[in-house]
């Protein structure tokens, strides 16, 4: 035990005897006295160790200290192996680390390590097993568990299988303190699945899959699914902002703006090693925590005082996940880069990639085969800016061997984007370039070729002015850009914009794919959001989150249908197939089928006619419902498809054949519908005869209470019948004048 203040305090008596009370030392006591970890907070209790003799046992220290250095420090004294009446260890061993974080690092990445081929590593807290068996929960005999009947769970994915036949996708929307999911039935009502009030505190969003709805609360995050729209997951932490899933939904990240605050009474999930942090990472599957992080200082400034530094401004998402869920990977602005696995959530070879002056880094959004490689990769990219006498530069990086495959200088340099095609074939670089007194600006394209050898890059140099917006087409190899020449920030009146659509010519000898070209540009726009189609061709081109115009233009690029690939002309045939305009729109987003578009004003971001459209893919408007306090709306995800690209170029080929089959069911479809609106209507005629019977009936006996004839018609002809004669018949005298002669005098 490290010697305390009042020990060493206590030594110096000895030597020289005082009066306590002539020397006020608290201040002193307080500054210099150091504080012990109390308890078996530093200890740690490794099981799965082999069995070894008293002379054998130093050199499995030795052994063992090697893995248990490589998160921490601790000495062979500070390692304690029981030994049995025969002289041979238990197989289990107390280790004490320096500090209590040692120790959580030593659980956290350790355990189920393997010592050998024969033996892996168990590793707990000291404090665990203590707290366990001091509550009774270890019983000294041998219980056998109780197996649980077998019950089967609700598929997960029972999504894809519409009832209906006819392959609809789900939305869910959010408006007011209601959530609801419900199936798209194009023109007409939506059909509500699930609908509960209170679902959420904040927001609601699908996991990239489609398998899980998110809810998320001050208590933590809540996940759920099947049929029955039960909870799968439960993710407890206290007031979560937002939330990141991983790509495959392994793994989820979630952020709180509050540090975790551990309670004396302690945490459901998280421990104290968590106290203070931000970010925490989860298994899905086991709802249990890998890893937590804080927030990042900000960088640090020449002459600034330490003491004053802030926190860094979060940036979202923090954490960005690699293709296959191997990998997630934070930045330190200006400085580094760090790759952590999974499951383990350990730092890639054990160190950070240095890289000064990094802004910005993505992954490739897909695994990608590169020309002449065949080892496994993914692919990371970054940029740097210019730093004294340097160039900017953009690379691409392999992981897990952190080879630098690709890198760029660039020059004049005022800012950067990376752009990723969908299946990572391409990396496109907005640079944003000063001019030499960094009056003008205006923009290139770099785009990096990432499956050809050598990975060369293109630049598109033909932009003038500087672009604000790009994207590609999803699965392909087209791409749109918006373009201003007025200054770039927020104004309260749009800018005016450009629309300009590339494409790639045919390819020449050696490439695989032909370098891209200008196809059109359309002027005098006010637009400043693209959004292509899921399954690309299709985009629509609209101005977002702006009073004065809300304009949409639905495109396709490829009108004249799709032809066999030995005919088919790389360069795009525009088409402008429709307009739109939805006034105070704020959001738009396909659905994973390609079919609809649903655009919505939300109340998040004003007040005023929220409620949302529903547009096919030709523009042509299917629905528009205003709803008060319209928040949010999303579609849910599919997985990617079974099918092969063989089966899928097949499916194409036969298309008409299958179209036939669709527009009869829509026409058997419609005709029912027609037959259901005259059988509603007749429903609703034979509901008014007997509404009507029923009034008069009620009628009658008021009438017969109050002494006034039942029927009033029956009445009136009796009294008619009784003014007539004994023989039953009326005389009527009538009086008729007539003139026989008339003669006119006329006398002076």
């Amino acid at each position: 035990m490290a010697p305390t203040f009042e020990h060493l305090r206590e030594a110096d008596l000895d030597e020289e005897e005082f009066d306590e009370d002539e020397v006020d030392i608290s201040d002193l006591r307080e500054k210099y006295e150091v504080q012990l970890e109390q308890g078996y907070d530093t200890f740690v209790v490794v099981d799965g160790l082999p069995k070894v003799t008293e002379e054998q046992k130093p050199k499995l220290i030795k052994f063992l200290l090697k893995k248990l250095n490589t998160v921490g420090r601790t000495r062979e004294d500070q390692i304690y192996m029981p030994m049995d009446e025969n002289g041979e260890s238990l197989r289990f061993a107390f280790v004490e680390y320096s500090t209590k974080t040692e120790a959580a690092n030593a659980v956290r990445q350790l355990d189920q390590v393997p010592l050998d081929k024969k033996h892996t590593l168990r590793v707990n807290k000291m404090t665990d097993i203590d707290r366990y068996g001091r509550e009774g929960r270890i019983d000294e005999n041998y219980v056998p568990p109780k197996i649980e009947p077998f019950t089967e769970k609700e598929h997960l994915r029972s999504f894809m299988a519409d009832p209906s036949g006819r392959g609809r996708d789900q939305f869910v929307m959010y408006r007011g303190d209601s959530v609801g999911v419900f199936w798209n039935n194009e023109k007409d009502q939506p059909e509500n699945i699930v609908e509960r009030a209170h679902w959420t505190d904040t927001f609601v969003q699908w996991s990239p899959l489609g398998t899980y709805l998110t809810s998320v609360h001050a208590q933590g995050v809540q996940l759920w699914g099947g049929a029955s729209w039960t909870r799968q997951r439960r993710f407890a932490h206290p007031f979560v902002n937002l939330i990141a899933f991983s790509p495959g939904e392994k793994y989820l990240v979630t952020w709180s703006n509050r540090p975790i605050s551990i309670p004396d009474e302690g945490h459901p999930a998280l421990s104290i090693d968590d106290d203070g942090k931000n970010y925490v990472i989860w298994d899905i599957e086991t709802s249990k925590p890998l890893r937590s992080f804080a927030q990042l200082d900000a960088p640090a400034v020449a002459g600034e005082d330490p003491a004053a530094r802030k926190v860094a401004k979060p940036v979202w998402p923090a954490f960005k996940w690699s293709a296959d869920d191997k990998y997630v990977a934070r930045m330190t602005p200006g400085a580094s880069i760090s790759i952590y696995e999974l499951p383990r959530m350990n730092l890639l070879d054990k160190t950070t990639i240095k890289i000064e002056g990094v802004m910005d880094f993505e992954w490739a959004p897909a695994t990608v085969q590169r020309d002449g490689v065949k080892s496994y990769e993914q692919l990371l990219s970054y940029w740097t800016p210019e730093i004294g006498s340097n160039p900017a530069k953009v690379a691409l990086m392999s992981i897990p061997s952190k080879q630098v495959v690709r890198s760029l200088n660039l020059f004049s340099v005022s800012d950067a984007k990376l752009h990723w095609q969908s299946e990572g074939a391409y990396l496109c670089v907005k640079v944003d370039r000063h001019s030499k007194s960094k009056k003008s600006q205006a923009t290139t394209l770099e785009i990096f070729r990432v499956k050809e050898k050598g990975v060369p890059v293109e630049v598109v140099d033909t932009i003038k002015d500087t672009v604000i917006n790009f994207a590609w087409e999803p699965k392909g190899d087209r791409f749109v850009i918006i373009t201003t020449t007025e200054p770039v920030g927020a104004v309260a009146v749009a800018p005016k914009t450009s629309v300009a659509f590339f494409c790639p010519e045919k390819p020449k000898k050696g490439q695989s794919i032909g370098n891209f070209k200008h196809l059109r540009t359309l002027e005098k726009k006010n637009h400043n959001a693209i959004y292509w189609s899921p399954r690309g061709r299709f985009v629509v081109i609209a101005t977002v989150l702006n009073q004065q115009s809300s304009d949409l233009e639905f495109f396709d690029v490829d009108f004249e249908g799709e032809k066999p690939e030995s005919e088919k002309d790389l360069s795009a045939n525009l088409q402008l197939m429709n307009t739109g305009d939805h006034y105070g729109v704020t959001d738009i987003e396909w659905d994973p089928s390609g079919r609809y578009v649903a655009t919505w004003a939300s109340s998040w971001k004003h007040a005023m006619e929220n409620g949302y459209h529903l547009y096919d893919f030709k523009g042509e408007q299917l629905r528009e419902e205003a709803i008060e306090k319209f928040k949010q709306w999303q579609w849910r995800p599919r997985p990617a498809t079974l099918l092969t690209k063989e089966e899928q170029k097949q499916i194409r080929k036969n298309l008409r054949e299958y179209s036939r089959v669709f527009e009869q069911e829509d026409a058997e479809r419609i005709s029912s519908a027609d037959v259901a609106v005259v059988e509603h209507r007749r429903r609703l005629l034979n509901e008014w005869y007997s509404w009507r019977a029923a009034v008069e009936e009620d009628v009658a006996e008021e009438r017969e209470a109050l002494g006034l004839p039942r029927d009033p018609v029956a009445a009136l002809l009796q009294a008619k019948s009784a003014e007539l004669g004994a023989d039953g018949e009326q005389v009527i005298e009538e009086i008729v004048e007539e003139v026989l002669e008339e003669s006119e005098e006329i006398v002076d």
